[in-house]
């Protein structure tokens, strides 16, 4: 062990996302294997014996790299000196519910969580919201904490991991041929996986794939209604393929990226592609391993850009609806 200790809060650290991701975090996978851990779990009141029964479990592993476990529902306790927030915890939509009253009961509880980062963590914690609708969250806390908008993020690796896996399946290619599928806009229904700026093998996509009713239809309704359909299929909603999402999006931004690829994730806009500046988008970026960049220069056809103006419209109602929850 060579680097310096990371100190990571996760929210949410009892239920079916967090069980999956700790055991990643605390075996190395995702800060590497020389860096030491420490892991601060949160959660509320009613879970804490759940989340004991995750702290022995991870005592019993005998990681190497696990310097500590905390467990609190105290959010200044979970949140203080923390390098890295992973917001995986939120409150889940339920029958009859509009998302406008989800987006207002999940509001409250990022404001609080911003408000406790901000004054807990260290200078620089980077924070990575996974509870949904997570842009609307990321915007929300950011604001609410006072927290640099570079250091706040929200997940769409997910969705390009399943945009990835399709695109991969129907071209018969390991996923590793496929390039440049970015994750464009909300992590909900609208969102837009690009696969008009994708290659495969280093070439188009489209050169690739000509099936255009595919890509268009059946290629686009399965990236955008992934989640519910494996909720259909599986009684509880993506967990596993959720944490692996994370520990990727974790170690993207943490690794400078190589040759001409670029990763999904949701930050801060600076105005690019026509996207209001600070709305909470998902963008292809890359990373220097410290910083990330927005990639300039990707042209969208027509089709494409009705597309990115859907999603934009919809982060922009949802922006409107918790708009008393967000500090100027």
């Amino acid at each position: 062990m060579s680097n310096s200790p990371v100190r990571v809060a996760v929210t949410g650290a009892a239920g079916q996302i967090g069980y999956a991701l700790l055991f990643r975090i605390a075996s190395g996978q995702m800060f590497g294997a020389d860096t030491p851990v420490h892991l601060n779990l949160v959660e509320i009141e009613p879970a804490l014996g759940a989340l004991e029964g995750v702290r022995m479990e991870l005592d019993d592993c005998a990681f190497p790299l696990l310097q500590s476990v905390t467990c609190t529902a105290d959010p200044a306790v979970g949140f203080g000196d923390c390098d890295w927030a992973l917001l995986v915890g939120a409150a889940p939509r339920k029958k009859g519910m509009e998302r406008a009253d989800l987006l207002n009961i999940n509001g409250g509880i990022f404001t609080g969580q911003g408000q406790a980062i901000g004054a807990n963590s260290s200078s620089n914690c980077r924070v990575v919201v996974v509870g949904n609708p997570c842009n609307t969250n990321a915007l929300i806390c950011q604001r609410a904490g006072g927290l640099d908008p570079k250091n706040v993020f929200a997940m769409t690796m997910l969705d390009e991991n399943r945009a990835l896996t399709q695109i991969a399946q129907k071209a018969g290619v390991p996923v590793t041929s496929v390039s440049r599928l970015a994750i464009w806009g909300n992590h909900s229904p609208t969102m837009y996986p690009d696969f008009e700026n994708a290659t495969i093998d280093g070439k188009p996509l489209n050169d690739v794939i000509s099936d255009r009713a595919w890509l268009e239809g059946e290629f686009l309704s399965t990236v955008q209604k992934r989640g519910a359909a494996i909720i259909a299929a599986r009684g509880a909603s993506s967990a596993a393929s959720a944490a692996n999402a994370l520990v990727d999006t974790v170690r993207n931004l943490r690794t400078p990226t190589k040759g001409d690829a670029v990763f999904s994730v949701c930050c801060a806009s600076d105005g690019s592609y026509g996207v209001p500046e600070g709305l909470v988008y998902s963008f292809p970026v890359t990373s220097n391993g410290s910083e990330y960049t927005i990639v300039s220069g990707i042209e969208h056809t027509e089709f494409g850009q009705s597309k990115l103006a859907i999603t934009t419209q919809e982060l922009l109602d949802e922006r409107d609806a918790v708009k008393d929850l967000i500090p100027a």
